[in-house]
């Protein structure tokens, strides 16, 4: 395994000067933000473009690459977290037509996967959101198949406030949907971005999921999850973790790292360990950014060899 950052939480940092502080402090891979670079994203810890892949050529590419070959650092995975299964059917084209750039962009830098969400309309059934999963996905990576990528799908279910009630924006969150997505999109090139974070608050095992879906983690995402009690007796678990979940960095929440990382080693999981910051506690400037990577390295680097 290699322990990585995704590069969001430091959007106003050049990727050059980003790398150069990664590697200074051990990192041994980054996940790449590439969010549309006009458009962008309004949520926390999104829009951010530190490779912009609508202006990527092939000298671009050679360029980054070098850059970071200089560094030692590899790229574990270009990311781009829309909903691609937006009810608005314009925004969810956009987000395809971005998504099959990033794609592109990725096999141009030799990069072999492309994280994302399924996506969902919040107001729609399970049943429902599945039925356009099969309109959708088998082309998106069918297309990345095509340019020898694999997507990895984040378990994130995408609700965090009231205007992303009742359902959430992304329909990746559980073990049973898991297995849908995988029976809809039957494809080698179609895996798990696992973020054991999202299944805390689910009440789901960690460490079950690592055994049962092994074959299908291609990344993995360093978060750690703190559960508010007081918020829980004041909205109880019918809110879907609105008002009593908190991410915070690995080694704050509720997460036994040990266990986690031996279940992906028992797996025979080798790829990147990605801190993902989305820490409120370790934000408001740059130096506190990196102060909570830094910690989050700390707890997780004795695992990670």
């Amino acid at each position: 395994m290699k322990l990585g950052l995704m590069t969001a939480a430091l959007g106003s940092m050049e990727l050059d000067e980003l790398s150069t502080w990664a590697s200074g402090e051990g990192f041994q891979t980054l996940e790449i933000a590439c969010w549309p670079k006009l458009t962008g994203d309004r949520r926390r810890y999104a829009g951010v473009t530190h490779i912009d892949v609508d202006a990527l050529d092939a000298n671009g590419a050679k360029a980054i690459r070098r850059q970071l070959d200089d560094r030692g650092l590899e790229i574990s995975s270009l990311a781009y977290y829309p909903n691609n299964l937006d009810p608005d059917l314009t925004v969810r084209s956009e987000a395809h037509e971005h998504l099959r750039k990033v794609i592109v962009g990725a096999e141009m830098l030799g990069v072999k996967l492309v994280g994302t969400f399924i996506g969902r309309d919040q107001n729609r059934s399970v049943t429902d959101n599945l039925a356009e999963v099969a309109k959708v996905w088998p082309d998106l990576v069918r297309f990345a198949g095509q340019h020898g990528v694999t997507i990895v799908i984040e378990n994130c279910p995408m609700i965090f406030s009231a205007d992303e009630w009742p359902g959430g924006k992304n329909l990746a969150y559980s073990p049973a949907i898991w297995r849908r997505l995988f029976e809809i999109v039957d494809a080698d090139n179609f895996g798990l971005n696992l973020d054991p974070s999202h299944l805390v608050w689910q009440f789901i095992d960690y460490e079950r999921a690592v055994r049962e879906f092994g074959p299908r983690i291609r990344h993995v995402h360093a978060k750690d999850m703190e559960i508010d009690r007081n918020g829980l007796f004041e909205h109880g678990v019918m809110a879907a973790g609105v008002g009593w979940q908190i991410p915070r960095l690995p080694g704050l929440g509720e997460i036994r790292w040990d266990r986690f990382i031996a279940a992906l080693y028992a797996v025979g999981y080798d790829g990147a360990i990605s801190i993902e910051h989305e820490d409120r506690v370790f934000e408001g400037d740059v130096d506190l950014v990196k102060r909570g990577f830094l910690l989050a390295r700390d707890v997780l680097k004795p695992y990670v060899v």
